[in-house]
């Protein structure tokens, strides 16, 4: 964890079970560690999209007496000369909508200072054969991303991008055909489906690797390594740019640990080019 203000945030939950309006009101906090500490109770309510006695409930939740002094306490681990000023007054809306995600990217690039989870990711992702990527709904855009690159380098990718019954039988082809690990991509709003899955998935043994939003998403119950990377809400429909670079990240590490992805890349680019598959 890195001793940033969005890491320690992210320590002082750590450990606590919290309710999904609590988990919500944690991932508002993390994406605003710079400036929360400033913010009213019903200020942090309005961003957070809840009502003000969520957020006492939810400071109670942490062990403090109330809201005021959780606040007090951020105010100590994060001193004012780590805030960063809000840069929303003077941009509209589109504009805000981009600077937030170049806030989430900075976030990410924070939690990458410690490599060691990515790293892990990486070389959990390289051994598993076949390798499934599940993405439902709004995150299988990422899985199929990542699949789609990832089967340039690793010998066996498996989509997993559409749910119903047949979900669970998928997942049980890959453990019958030796996989070891599961990648999720996991994004707002959570289907029910992806959570009722991952939950199966460790149950038939594999290990599952989750990026989601943030580390109190409903999939971390159920993810035994999970990488948070959020998103953007500035308009009507979630921007998922920091999850998409951790997925090209978590590409970069599976292929570190692939000693033939080299190899295998080289053959792809030869065959491409014999094909005219690409306009130059």
């Amino acid at each position: 964890m890195s001793d940033s203000p969005a890491g320690r945030l992210q320590a002082l939950f750590e450990g606590h079970r919290l309710t999904p309006t609590q988990r919500r009101i944690a991932h508002c906090m993390v994406r605003r560690a710079g400036d929360v500490a400033f913010l009213s109770s019903v200020e942090l309510a309005d961003l957070a999209g809840v009502s003000q006695p969520s957020v006492t409930r939810f400071a109670v939740a942490l062990g403090f007496d109330g809201y005021p002094a959780l606040r007090r306490h951020l105010r100590e681990v994060a001193p004012a000369g780590e805030a960063t000023a809000s840069e929303g007054g003077e941009h509209n809306e589109y504009q805000q909508a981009v600077l937030a995600e170049i806030e989430n990217l900075r976030h990410l690039a924070e939690l990458l200072a410690d490599p060691a989870p990515v790293e892990r990711a990486g070389r959990l992702l390289a051994a598993s054969r076949p390798l499934p990527v599940l993405g439902l709904r709004a995150a299988s855009s990422q899985a199929r991303g990542f699949a789609y690159f990832a089967a340039k380098v690793h010998p066996d990718v498996r989509l997993l991008d559409e749910g119903g019954s047949m979900l669970t039988d998928r997942i049980d082809a890959t453990v019958r055909a030796g996989a070891t690990a599961l990648l999720c991509f996991a994004l707002p709003r959570h289907p029910r489906e992806v959570v009722e899955a991952l939950e199966y998935a460790r149950g038939a043994g594999l290990t599952v690797v989750t990026v989601a939003e943030s580390a109190f998403a409903p999939v971390a119950a159920h993810s035994d390594l999970l990488i948070p990377a959020a998103v953007g809400t500035g308009l009507a429909f979630d921007t998922a740019c920091a999850p998409m670079l951790l997925g090209r990240v978590l590409l970069e590490a599976m292929a570190d640990e692939l000693p033939d992805a080299q190899a295998r890349l080289e053959e792809f680019d030869t065959k491409a080019a014999a094909r005219g598959l690409f306009v130059e």
